[in-house]
């Protein structure tokens, strides 16, 4: 699926909801009382859906996946600061809540690893390369695969029908 724009992609959108429940979090008062620990949170959750944001404006497919590997890093940034919290005895009571945003961040992660591995194996260079020539190049391809999918689909339903007519 192509996207216009990187507010329609799902990825960063979760990085939008894990950052929301992390600033929800480091509002409880007990973060004031330990260092810079909620501060470094708060950016690291908020450098996820950032840099997806930033990777994709930049217009090339190499630059994206450069801002997505930043991306992943900060979603393992903060499930490492999750970890910390975690082990310590004043947020005892939130551990449930810690467990369920180490979720959230891995999941995340999963998803830009996904969608990393996914552009690593395209011949596409990104929205600056393209001239009159390669997207006339490109919706070629893809018609040919878009014509090639009727096709099956086609043999497919014929070789049912075969089949349904034989068996008594």
């Amino acid at each position: 699926m192509k996207y216009e724009k990187f507010e329609d992609v799902p990825v960063w959108k979760d990085g939008v909801n894990l950052t929301v429940e992390v600033f929800k979090l480091t509002e409880d008062k007990r973060f004031r009382f330990k260092g810079d620990i909620a501060n470094q949170i708060q950016r690291a959750a908020l450098s996820v859906p950032n840099n997806i944001a930033e990777g994709f404006e930049r217009g090339t497919t190499q630059e994206l996946i450069t801002f997505l590997y930043y991306a992943r890093g900060s979603a393992g940034e903060v499930r490492s600061i999750l970890s910390v919290v975690e082990r310590m005895p004043v947020f005892d009571d939130l551990k449930s809540q810690i467990s369920d945003l180490k979720l959230k961040a891995e999941s995340v992660s999963r998803q830009i690893r996904g969608w990393t591995n996914s552009l690593q194996n395209t011949g596409i260079e990104g929205q600056r390369y393209l001239n009159e020539k390669s997207k006339k190049i490109y919706e070629r391809e893809k018609d040919k695969e878009d014509f090639l999918k009727t096709l099956r689909q086609y043999a497919n339903s014929k070789n049912v029908r075969k089949n349904s007519m034989e068996t008594p």
